[in-house]
């Protein structure tokens, strides 16, 4: 048989251990964005609101592994042909989406994400309250509900700190009254094995 033409019955040379080899990189460890990185602070304190489960999920990705890369100036909306539209990623601005209660990046009328967007009105308001809350304590529980506060914000708890507390001595009560039963229960058997001797 000339030399360059296909033979079917000589197709591979390598003789046994046919197998695929393992993946070469292995990911040892997951990844972390930079904490320290201001742009990074910046980008995860970027509220995400007017979307549906799966695009919220699709944003939210992008933040977590340093793949978000928010807008430098205003995009237009696909509706009202506007520039009106200030995150990114999103095609619709939140008023048209709104009005017609579709989600702003994939336009499908799904389930809207509640948005987690704070007004200055509410953040005045919860500013007062909590002024008005320190007011009526001591110096001593101040101090340790600020201290708290602080805690919530960094290791990011989601329970309210005074149900939090509450919790804790409940459980403390009822832990407290077992014992109390259990040590009673513990006299009453030695009794009657005093008796039956």
């Amino acid at each position: 048989m000339p030399e360059g033409v296909y033979d079917p019955k000589k197709v591979s040379t390598r003789k046994g251990n046919n197998k695929k080899s393992a993946q070469a990189h292995k990911n040892a460890y997951a990844f972390h964005a930079n904490k320290g990185s201001k742009i990074t602070k910046k980008i995860a304190a970027m509220p995400v609101g007017g979307l549906c489960e799966k695009c919220y999920e699709v944003i939210m990705w992008r933040k977590k592994f340093k793949k978000y890369k928010p807008l430098t100036t205003m995009k237009k909306c696909v509706s009202c042909e506007q520039k009106a539209i200030k995150d990114a990623y999103h095609v619709m601005c939140n008023k048209c989406a709104g009005e017609k209660n579709v989600c702003a990046k994939c336009l499908e009328s799904r389930d809207i994400v509640p948005t987690s967007i704070k007004t200055e009105k509410e953040v005045i308001q919860e500013q007062v309250e909590l002024e008005r809350l320190l007011s009526g304590m001591t110096e001593r529980e101040r101090r340790s509900y600020l201290r708290k506060l602080e805690h919530k914000k960094k290791g990011g708890d989601d329970n309210d700190i005074d149900a939090k507390d509450t919790e804790e001595g409940d459980s403390e009560d009822e832990s407290g009254s077992e014992d109390d039963s259990d040590e009673d229960d513990d006299d009453d058997d030695d009794e009657e094995s005093e008796d039956e001797k």
